[in-house]
């Protein structure tokens, strides 16, 4: 290794040069182009005998210069990360220097005592110093572009132009250990393509689009998170980059960028099968929902599960008065209770492991702590369970739920908010059935109350839902299973379809929902567009590089549907405060009638088989027709 090489590898590895080194440089180099260009002017000989004198007068003027590199902080920036503003600002400092030595010459009179300078060596002075000074920028800069490059072996491409791949860009070149050589743009616009932009050239999405990366020795794509969406929904431009085994990047699901703060390369994670769904972002008005909720007491069933531990996290950032955290399941309510103690030690939060169908248990939290919203997620919800287990979805589901919302009126709770499934629209097994019992309890009790014949003040309102991604349980997490053991990936149907929504997207609705709503409304999420679980499955196959992976149709479970749907045959919807949230218009029930038929329906479950337990649940959703099950001779 040269020693020129050891300095210039001493210089990158470091963060900059100080800022002193270079005014110093700057002023070296100023001082050089001034005796060059009186040398020029009366030669080297007769410029060696006034030396100093012409050293000491040059000294003097570069005053002017500093002063101009002090206003345009033309030292303060690190060379090597130089852009065209840092050379503009070098530029009118120089100017600046060269106007105000003219000045002072001419108007101070300078030259009597000092070597003069005419007019035009003055300005080839400034001139010869400038392009010096950007040469050596310039050259400083495409040295380190050129070390950082040897480095690095991932090309990669970046879907959009606009300030989001900018900043990307920007990142990835400016950052040292970033692992991408930006090797060019992708563009929907057909008016930048065949451009160049930051010495790259933009590409059309075009049909060859894979082709082109692959040629080019393209591994990677950064998507924009101004294009995430639009990405998500080409599914033809994911199928291609997928298949030719490129490596995507984007913005996680869970996040999102404001189109205002710092954006790094670094912020890009790889992406999985659930990040490539195609969703639309949802907006909550998080700011009112935490004004009804702050410094309030605060119930959570079910805290420690998929859908009630994010309703923690999302609930805790409004700083309510307390938290009672209610789950039976020990080893997750303990994380929850780490978790608070980690991120919201200034909260009190309560955490019970507790059964919600005991109501001796659940009245003694009641009495103490009488919460004033209650956020009802505790259920059981596994199909298939439920459909060999009718009385436990009883008596966790329907008497859980009548146990807290009886309670909840009582110790006078200002809203229950009870968290509903989309299987409980014209259900075809247990578990949906159960919620939709549920749904009728919680929705009749609210109509006695509103109308005096149930002595009380409660709220309660429902949400209704579809799956939720990376929730226990889910597909998703199966399926990744399934492949790294080899497979086969199973699938009950080549048809099955479902809807999905993010957890934390699930809850900011069920927030909104909740605490806007008016009482006894059934509020129904939409979930966007249905997904194929067979297209999803072979997805995840593909991305995850494995080879020889069979999917394996299984048929449909006990109770399990093709389609899931979201309302009722002779349900309509209402808009509401939210475009994303709709009421369903549902049948309703006298309250007294209700009460009796569950009364003994939970009486009964206790001692009956499943066949009359099911029986009954018939009797109060008449729209329960099971599918794929035993239960179908009752129908």
């Amino acid at each position: 290794m040269n020693p020129l090489h050891k300095v210039f590898n001493w210089y990158f590895s470091r963060r900059a040069m100080p800022y002193w080194s270079v005014l110093l440089v700057d002023c070296l180099i100023l001082l050089a182009s001034g005796i060059a260009v009186y040398a020029l002017k009366y030669g080297a000989l007769y410029t060696l005998t006034i030396f100093y004198p012409l050293v000491g007068t040059l000294m003097l003027y570069s005053l002017f210069y500093i002063l101009g590199f002090r206003i345009f902080h033309t030292y303060s920036g690190v060379i090597r990360f130089s852009s065209f503003i840092d050379l503009r600002r070098l530029g009118l400092a120089v100017l600046l220097g060269t106007s105000l030595v003219i000045i002072a010459q001419y108007t101070l009179h300078l030259d009597r005592w000092l070597v003069a300078l005419s007019l035009s060596r003055i300005m080839l002075w400034g001139s010869l110093s400038l392009v010096i000074m950007w040469t050596m920028r310039i050259w400083l800069k495409s040295l380190y572009d050129n070390s950082i490059l040897s480095h690095k072996n991932n090309r990669a491409f970046i879907y959009g132009v606009r300030q989001g791949g900018i900043a990307i860009a920007n990142s990835i070149n400016s950052q040292t250990e970033s692992p991408y050589i930006l090797s060019g743009f992708i563009s929907d616009g057909p008016d930048i393509h065949d451009r160049y932009l930051m010495g790259v050239k933009v590409y059309p999405n075009d049909d060859v689009l894979a082709e082109t990366m692959k040629s080019c020795g393209v591994t990677t794509l950064l998507v924009s998170p101004l294009k995430s969406d639009t990405f998500r929904r080409n599914e033809k431009m994911v199928n291609s980059m997928i298949e030719a085994g490129i490596k995507i990047l984007m913005i996680p699901t869970a996040q999102e960028w404001d189109g205002k703060s710092e954006l790094s390369y670094t912020q890009l994670k790889e992406v999985n099968a659930e990040d490539l769904l195609p969703r639309d972002k949802i907006e909550i008005d998080m700011e009112a929902v935490g004004e009804l909720l702050r410094g309030k007491v605060i119930l959570i069933t079910g805290a420690a599960g998929s859908i009630g531990s994010e309703m923690v996290r999302q609930i805790a950032g409004f700083a309510p008065g307390r938290l009672i955290l209610v789950d039976q399941a020990e080893t997750p309510l303990h994380e929850i209770r780490l978790m608070m103690s980690r991120l919201w030690s200034e909260i009190p939060a309560k955490t019970i492991i507790a059964d919600i169908a005991n109501l001796t248990r659940m009245e003694e939290v009641f009495a103490e702590y009488k919460p004033e919203y209650v956020f009802h997620a505790a259920a059981y919800k596994h199909v298939p369970m439920m459909e060999d287990n009718p009385y436990e979805s009883i008596e966790n589901n329907v008497n859980g739920t009548r146990i807290i919302a009886n309670l909840a009126v009582k110790y006078q709770t200002k809203k229950f908010v009870m968290v509903s499934t989309d299987k409980a629209v014209n259900p075809t097994n247990v578990m949906g059935c159960s919620k939709r019992i549920c749904e009728i309890y919680v929705q009749s009790l609210d109509k006695a109350i509103k109308e005096g014949r149930v002595k009380g003040s409660t709220r309660f309102v429902t949400t209704r839902f579809g799956n939720v991604l990376g929730s226990n349980g889910s597909v998703i997490p199966l399926f990744e299973k399934q492949i790294k053991a080899g497979g086969p990936v199973t699938v009950t149907h080549p048809e099955i379809i479902r809807y999905f929504m993010l957890i934390p997207e699930a809850c900011k609705l069920v927030l909104e929902a909740g605490t806007m709503g008016n009482g006894g409304e059934i509020f129904v999420f939409d979930m966007g567009e249905p997904v194929k679980i067979a297209a999803l499955a072979r997805r995840m196959i593909q991305m995850s590089g494995a080879k020889n992976i069979e999917i394996k149709y299984t048929g449909l479970r006990d109770g399990e549907k093709l389609y899931e749907e979201v309302l009722n045959d002779q349900e309509v919807t209402l808009p509401t405060f939210h475009d994303k949230i709709k009421i369903a218009r549902v049948r309703e029930y006298e309250f007294d009638e209700v009460r009796l038929l569950i009364d003994h329906l939970i009486d009964i479950a206790a001692e009956a088989d499943d066949m009359t337990i099911v029986r009954h649940m018939k009797e109060i959703v008449p729209e329960f027709k099971s599918q794929h099950s035993k239960y179908e001779i009752l129908d």
